[in-house]
């Protein structure tokens, strides 16, 4: 028989993934770690060099962010027209979707992959656009940066204190055909931001201030070459597949360590840890189980389960083989895992005893051939003897009685063949029978003592003279020495078949448990049932008692399965809960983590957050979970975490859609109301200001009221228009040069009747600069926030306004010296109709527009707005406002220092 024959299950894989790639375009990365490093300028490159091969090249997108030399390059190459997309006063340029899909290029250039698309796009993300491209059979090439990989943005805010936002999942990454690296050293990376090829030199000084740092960078290319290293060595070893090689391709080093039940397997597993540091290498811990029923057979598992736990620990891989030969299976697993070094452990043995049977070492250093096999010695660690009785011990009685009814079945078989005149030899193989017969059904120990008894009873029974135990021809001294050996050979096989038969069906139903919650629970909705439904199927999973603690909204979890378990009745088992939920690891019994707790917590880890904690007990007390065990239970939890996000997000995305509905709905009445009430109230407005030109003293009053109150109502219904039209994102800024004070001053007029009755003190520095903004928003902005001054401001209070300019950005505040804001409101003002528990002076209160106007104002100049209480008294807004391009020289005038009555 060929032993390298090829896996059928990784040949119907491997079919499976060419005919989902053969009608699909190919994707290639140009990889980098940060911006500047050149990938938008190879990607253009190696497109040139493309070209002059007669392929079809066509440009979907490229940022060529002001480079000459990246300009230079686009020459000569069809580009699509991009798509103009207004949003918030700007407009922003965009991949043309459906123009590439129309024309169907063999190549497409698609410029940062991670890119997210502006609001009225098909698809959020560009990534998304990328896959439709290939999904058409188009090629694809892009480029990315190692900070936009979605596993690593936890590490690299870690790193670089920056938050990135734009990310794409790492499947995208890994299901790439090719990623070409585009790698610069960080000081020829600083070198250019310095001279303004990367970004425009204000930009520039900024960057390399803040996330341009060397230490930064310096991260930042390594995390890019590990992820290009990782992608190297799995297309090695795809390529080692397709070639089908037996022997492992030593193009990095991969260690694998065998661990038993021995107490020195502790030192072997620390020594393989060490040699793996020091190579740099990955290494795994592997047990072999071959299905031999050892007399300690239950300890010994429980011991190798600390052993490969210890592997874990320090971070090996582990996994538990099944197999009837220890070295056998582990070459085997070696060649297939491509494995280049196994760290096996040797302990002393007489002579004599490695002469009878070789041990698990000589067969290795005998059958390793390409592999390299590092022998430990066991020696040096206290070992526990191990104690075995010369007779099996039978642990039931009813076993041995159902042992010597076989025994006693054979016997009279025998003697009735013997009596018919049929040859010793069958009614030996009547014996051999009873004795399978024995092994398959009551274990390896019972059969041992049945050979030796079936021996026996022939020779009692059958061999002259009979009745006796003398023999009396030599011969049968062979025969006897043949059954026998027969008789242990045959037990063993049985027995040790039995085994992995128990040990396959375990797994099998493991799997179909698993198979079984996934369907449940993807068919499901509601938390509840969900946590209902899983704790039933874990606790016929691990046949143990089973907890769930499930995070709400805040960070404490709350018990939701389990309540009347032996584990929810330990308070130190809650705790363990909380210190798995907070930390995102296992701990509990049977680990070095909080080991008092009668579970064995492991966290409920979603996609985007640490759903809970989710605890198992055996059954029998002291028993520990194994290896497999504990990934299996770390499986389900990932399992129970995902189905209980994907129910919250189902329902947070119901909410959501109902607020769109509500928000839409509520801005067409604004709109609709808002229409119908201006025009008569501007009628009311100038008919009660004519009225008041030519009336009595008496009447003046009345009708003086009558217009201011529709004046504020008219105020009132702009400024729900203004909403209106600002959340519908119609509002298109014009950007002029403006003086800042200039704008004070209008703003200033438009509100002097509500600032009748304050002090108001203007400090704006002579050489503050101009500022390229929509002139008549940012009055607005201006009177909203002097009129919420004047507002909640007792009469006879100052407001101030000032601005500052520093680090490129405009400042402009607006204090007052009144009550101040409520504490914890201080963002919340800013949210549309957010009415805060201070009345005005006059009783009244705004509908909770104005700020919110401000706000959306603001940040579409890209700007920011806070509120914060003075410390001296009184609340004080800040308007921050991006100064990035530089304003026309003029001749400035003194500073404007002015007090107003």
């Amino acid at each position: 028989m060929n032993e390298q024959r090829p896996n059928p299950d990784v040949l119907l894989a491997r079919v499976h993934d060419e005919e989902s790639r053969a009608n699909r375009g190919k994707l290639k990365i140009f990889f980098g770690y940060a911006a500047g490093v050149g990938k938008t300028y190879a990607m253009l490159s190696a497109a040139q060099l493309e070209r002059a091969t007669g392929t079809e090249i066509v440009v979907g997108y490229v940022e060529p962010h002001g480079r000459p030399e990246t300009e230079a390059l686009l020459r000569g190459l069809e580009s699509l027209p991009t798509l103009s997309i207004a949003y918030r006063g700007a407009t922003l340029r965009e991949f043309d979707l459906d123009a590439a899909i129309t024309r169907k290029p063999t190549l497409i250039l698609v410029d940062e992959l991670a890119h997210t698309n502006a609001p009225g796009m098909r698809h959020p993300k560009r990534w998304q656009d990328v896959e439709e491209l290939l999904a058409a059979g188009i090629n694809v090439w892009t480029t990315l940066n190692v900070q936009h990989v979605e596993s690593l943005n936890d590490v690299i805010a870690q790193i670089t204190g920056v938050a990135v936002k734009e990310t794409l999942p790492d499947t995208i990454v890994e299901q790439a055909d090719e990623i070409g690296l585009v790698d610069i050293t960080p000081d020829d990376l600083m070198a250019r931001l310095a001279a303004g090829k990367v970004y425009i030199p204000a930009q520039a000084e900024q960057a390399l201030k803040n996330f341009f740092q060397k230490s930064n960078l310096v991260a930042l290319r390594e995390l890019s070459l590990r992820q290009a290293a990782n992608r190297v060595q799995r297309d090695v070893e795809l390529a080692r597949q397709e070639r089908e090689a037996a022997a492992p391709w030593l193009t990095s080093e991969r260690l694998l360590v065998c661990v038993g039940p021995s107490p020195t397997s502790a030192r072997i597993v620390r020594a393989t840890k060490r040699l793996a540091s020091s190579m740099n290498a990955q290494w795994l811990a592997v047990a072999v189980d071959t299905g031999t029923d050892g007399l300690h057979s239950k300890t010994d598992k429980e011991r190798t389960a600390l052993n490969l736990r210890l592997a874990e620990q320090l971070g090996a891989e582990t996994k538990t083989l099944v197999g009837n030969n220890v070295a056998d299976t582990l070459l085997e697993f070696a060649r297939r895992g491509n494995v280049s070094k196994i760290v096996a452990g040797k302990t002393a043995q007489p002579f004599w005893k490695r002469w009878l049977n070789s041990t698990i070492v000589d067969q290795l250093l005998k059958k390793c051939g390409d592999i390299d096999v590092y022998i430990v010695s066991g020696e040096g660690e206290a070992t526990r003897p191990r104690h075995y009785p010369l007779v099996p011990q039978i642990a039931h009685g009813k076993d041995y009685l159902k042992a010597t009814g076989v025994v006693s079945l054979c016997t009279v078989a025998g003697w009735i063949s013997h009596a018919l005149g049929l040859a010793d030899v069958n009614v030996i193989m009547i014996f051999l029978a009873g004795v399978a017969f024995i092994a398959a059904k009551l274990g390896r120990k019972l059969s041992v003592a049945a050979a030796v008894v079936s021996v026996l009873v022939f020779d009692f029974f059958f061999v002259p003279p009979r009745l006796t135990l003398a023999v009396g021809d030599s011969e049968y001294l062979i025969t006897f020495a043949v059954m026998l050996g027969i008789s242990l050979l045959i037990s063993e096989l049985t027995a040790r078949l039995q085994a992995q038969l128990r040990t396959s069906q375990q797994q099998e139903r493991h799997t179909a448990s698993l198979f079984r919650m996934t369907r449940q629970l993807s068919e499901l909705a509601g938390s509840d049932f969900l946590v209902r439904t899983a704790g039933r199927q874990l606790e016929e999973i691990f046949g143990g008692e089973v907890v769930l603690f499930l995070r709400d909204t805040s960070t404490e979890l709350s018990l939701r399965y389990g309540e009347r378990t032996a584990i929810a009745q330990q308070p130190i088992n809650e705790v363990v809960a909380q210190w798995v939920a907070n930390n995102d690891k296992t701990a509990g019994y049977g680990t070095d983590t909080l080991p008092n707790a009668t579970a064995l917590f492991v966290p409920l880890t979603g996609s985007q957050q640490i759903m809970g904690a989710l605890g198992v007990a055996k059954k029998d007390s002291g028993r520990i979970l194994d290896p497999e065990q504990v990934r299996l239970l770390e499986t389900c939890g990932s399992l129970i975490a995902l189905s209980l996000e994907r129910d919250r997000s189902v329902l947070q995305a119901h909410e959501a859609q109902l607020q769109i509905q509500a928000e839409q709905l509520r801005n067409s009445l604004l709109s609709s109301v808002s229409h119908d009430l201006r025009t008569p109230l501007a009628t009311i407005a100038g008919t009660a200001s004519a009225l008041l030109e030519n009336v009595s003293t008496d009447s003046s009053a009345a009708l003086e009221t009558i217009v201011d109150e529709s004046r504020r109502l008219t105020r009132l219904v702009e400024n729900l228009l203004d909403m209106a039209r600002l959340d519908s994102g119609a509002v298109v800024l014009n950007r002029q040069w403006h003086v800042l004070e200039e704008i004070v001053g209008v703003a200033l007029n438009s509100a002097k009747r509500e600032l009748s009755e304050h002090h108001i003190r203007v400090l704006i520095p002579a050489n503050f600069p101009l500022l390229k903004i929509d002139g008549f928003l940012m009055e607005q902005v201006l009177v909203n926030l002097l009129e919420n001054a004047s507002r909640y401001t007792p009469a006879g209070s100052d407001i101030e306004i000032s601005a500052i300019a520093q680090d490129k950005q405009a400042k402009i505040h607006v204090a007052d010296n009144g009550p101040g804001l409520p504490a914890g409101t201080e963002r919340k003002v800013f949210d549309k109709f957010f009415r805060g528990a201070t009345v005005a002076p006059d009783g009244r209160r705004g509908v909770g527009l104005g700020l919110a106007i401000c706000q959306a104002i603001v940040e579409s100049h890209g700007g920011k707005i806070t509120a914060a209480n003075r410390p001296q008294g009184g609340a004080e807004f800040i308007v921050s406002l991006p100064c990035l391009e530089a304003p026309p020289q003029i001749e400035t005038e003194p500073s404007l220092a002015t007090t107003v009555a």
